[in-house]
């Protein structure tokens, strides 16, 4: 799997986020835009603490399919809930870990696992 199955999924994400924000009519908040993105590099940092035990988990495909789901799901949800907020904060979260995926492959930024 690696990088391209990450991408796709982080993708499929994204396009429903953008379906959501259409069918409820909602604008993207900037603040929880970057909030988003602000997360996914946490998130980031902190598994690159332990590339192996990450890699191994996620590289599993009931976790991948299950992750996906809930993120779908809590899009589903947040959209009738919060529309704005939540959509947002998963626009900004996918957008900046595709930007990170390029910048690891282009070489831009080192891989996780040299970080600390």
């Amino acid at each position: 799997m690696g990088a391209r199955t990450d991408a796709a999924l982080t993708l499929l994400v994204l396009v429903a986020v953008g379906i959501a924000f259409v069918l409820v009519d909602a604008s993207p908040s900037p603040l929880a835009v970057a909030v988003g993105g602000l997360g996914t590099i946490a998130f980031e940092l902190v598994a690159a603490r332990d590339v192996a035990t990450v890699r191994y988990y996620w590289e599993q495909s009931v976790v991948q399919a299950l992750s996906v789901a809930v993120a779908l799901l809590v899009v589903a949800v947040g959209s009738l809930v919060a529309p704005e907020t939540v959509l947002s904060l998963f626009l900004g979260g996918a957008i900046t870990y595709l930007v990170f995926l390029a910048l690891v492959r282009t070489g831009l930024v080192p891989p996780p696992r040299t970080w600390w």
